[in-house]
């Protein structure tokens, strides 16, 4: 399986490449492996901005596709596909067959009451659209990517971690993360209305965290700009509060004094204690030898 369009950075993996060695594979091996793309985001990106791109069907070991209609196919949540190469390419057992209509209907989906709605939608968009009102709004998307891209880059504060050539989203780093992280940009973000995730990359680069903006059709050029304009207020405000590590030794030092007077006061309260007791020994003792004499 390749994916075109990483969740992570947006990435395209290299299916031509996948492609070419797998050929390699199967004659040396005699194995009949097939390739199937995850191109749930980068199926609706690639024809439009990318054609030259080769990751379909036009390599031989690709056999099946998918896309969500709910991302990049413009179309509320709930509508995905996946096609084939040839229908011999689906498996016969994973095929249902029903004869509910009176007819033999085979079927690869599940079988269950559902709206139509989300099929519809994404037809009246594939006809209203067509393949240049896609790429117009691709290209937008493409466009809109490279001005925050841009805008983050003059900062001086961050690595942009993501590519140009993939999904349109800015994945990026702070430079400097040791007196402030990313996720306190994060936090801090969502004060001006913004939900920008903060994550750490998989295993073997876990010591990567990224904050990542995904630029949708409605994501225009003046949020884009405005969105770099609140980062900059955040990254100054950051600069005014102390580090994450002063505030941890200010923290422990408090905790640490609070101990201390905690032990003072107990120390204080088992002496007073110790006094009374001695006391009222020296009492009762007292009371004895007067009622002996």
């Amino acid at each position: 399986a390749a994916i075109l369009g990483s969740t992570l950075n947006g990435e395209f993996e290299d299916v031509k490449l996948l492609n070419d060695l797998l050929v390699e594979k199967n004659k040396s091996t005699g194995w009949d492996t097939p390739i199937h793309v995850d191109a749930a985001s980068g199926g609706f990106i690639a024809p439009f901005i990318y054609p030259e791109l080769e990751w379909d069907f036009r390599l031989p070991l690709v056999k099946s596709i998918n896309v969500s209609g709910h991302k990049y196919g413009l179309v509320y949540a709930g509508i995905g596909w996946v096609i084939w190469r040839n229908k011999e390419d689906l498996p016969e057992e994973l095929i249902f067959h029903i004869n509910y209509l009176g007819a033999d209907q085979p079927t690869f989906t599940l079988n269950f009451s559902k709206g139509s709605s989300q099929v519809i939608a994404q037809y009246y968009q594939l006809i209203r659209l067509g393949y240049e009102g896609y790429k117009n709004v691709m290209e937008n998307c493409r466009d809109n990517m490279l001005v925050l891209k841009q805008g983050l880059e003059k900062t001086g504060k961050f690595n942009i971690v993501s590519k140009d050539k993939g999904v349109p989203l800015v994945a990026f780093s702070l430079k400097d993360n040791s007196l402030h992280n990313e996720f306190e940009v994060s936090d801090m973000l969502r004060r001006f209305g913004w939900i920008v995730p903060a994550y750490t990359m998989p295993p073997d680069a876990q010591h990567v965290t990224v904050l990542r903006v995904v630029i949708r059709e409605d994501f225009s050029r003046t949020l884009a700009e405005r969105l770099v304009i609140d980062i900059g207020k955040v990254l100054h405000e950051l600069e005014t509060l102390p580090s994450r590590i002063s505030a941890k030794i200010v923290l422990a030092n408090e905790e640490k004094d609070a101990v201390a007077a905690g032990k003072e006061k107990k120390d204080v309260q088992n002496e007073t204690r110790e006094i009374i007791t001695a006391w009222r020994k020296l009492v009762v003792q007292r009371k004895k030898l007067n009622g002996v004499c």
